[in-house]
């Protein structure tokens, strides 16, 4: 690497809108290349980001920058942590929750010049039985929500939204038992989130109060929900305010263990990872350097 900070662009080629920017074009056109010194990569495959942004990091590189959406941003984070290289991120999806909550511009051309003006700090980020993630996680519907979405040729908030409402009348709800700062909890459970961040995406904030870096998980809880609470909570997320209490519960955390004898969905960031009985999920505070204020 030269002495100039180097920073390594992870190009997905396959997240952004129908209406396709030359993200690479816009790089050489807008990045401060006096005070900075760049490469571009693409993934091939779903994994590969991470062991891009290993390899970057390795290399020296000072940032690694995620051009995708938040699976895409999720894998790069997973290459760097516990590293000196910093995420930055140019928003290609159609939630872009770590963006958004960051405070990241949102279009190709201002992400890039955010970045030239290097401003650094940490992060938290947390695991779900072990595997990291940095806006949420979750079990239960949110889950089996991710699941279908991936599917979806559609994208966006409304496919999102036109999912929830067809799928929760029939969502099944399933006993667990969790334990938060020492206290079992017993219920039939609709969603558990975990949030490291205030929102899944798309500004639809699941828990307003989270603070990325004060170390603490923000937990909530929802149990069996009929549609007047459905409609109560939905309101809520939009409205970027807790919910009422009879819709759902919320708890700071270190962390938070889920047993469950009926297999459950659970997802990272949105991306589904599968099922599961057991949940553990833990915080890993300022694990992560940022291209952020």
């Amino acid at each position: 690497m030269s002495k100039r900070p180097h920073f390594r662009f992870i190009i997905n080629p396959k997240s952004g809108p129908s209406s396709k920017v030359d993200v690479a074009a816009r790089i050489k056109l807008y990045l401060d290349h006096e005070k900075f010194d760049h490469d571009i990569v693409y993934t091939d495959y779903a994994g590969h980001a991470p062991e891009l942004a290993r390899q970057a990091a390795e290399q020296g590189c000072e940032v690694v920058v995620a051009v995708g959406g938040d699976g895409t941003v999720n894998e790069v984070a997973q290459g760097i942590l516990h590293t000196e290289t910093a995420l930055g991120i140019i928003p290609r999806g159609s939630g872009n929750g770590l963006a958004r909550h960051l405070q990241v511009p949102l279009t190709v051309d201002a992400a890039i010049r955010y970045l030239n003006h290097g401003h650094r700090s940490k992060i938290d980020s947390g695991t779900i039985n072990g595997r990291p993630f940095f806006t949420t996680a979750g079990i239960g519907f949110d889950a089996y929500i991710s699941s279908v979405f991936a599917g979806s040729k559609k994208r966006g908030l409304r496919t999102y939204v036109e999912l929830i409402l067809k799928e929760m009348r029939n969502y099944r709800h399933l006993p667990v038992k969790a334990v938060i700062n020492g206290k079992t909890i017993e219920t039939e459970l609709f969603v558990m989130a975990f949030a490291n961040a205030a929102q899944y995406g798309n500004n639809a904030y699941i828990a307003p109060m989270a603070d990325i870096r004060d170390g603490m998980l923000d937990v909530c809880l929802v149990r069996k929900l009929d549609m007047f609470k459905a409609l109560q909570l939905s309101y809520a997320m939009l409205a970027n305010k807790p919910a009422s209490a009879d819709s759902a519960e919320y708890f700071k955390t270190e962390g938070v263990t889920v047993q469950t004898d009926h297999e459950m969905m659970h997802h990272a960031d949105g991306e589904y990872l599968g099922k599961a009985k057991e949940f553990e999920v833990r915080m890993v505070p300022q694990s992560l350097h940022v291209v952020a204020r």
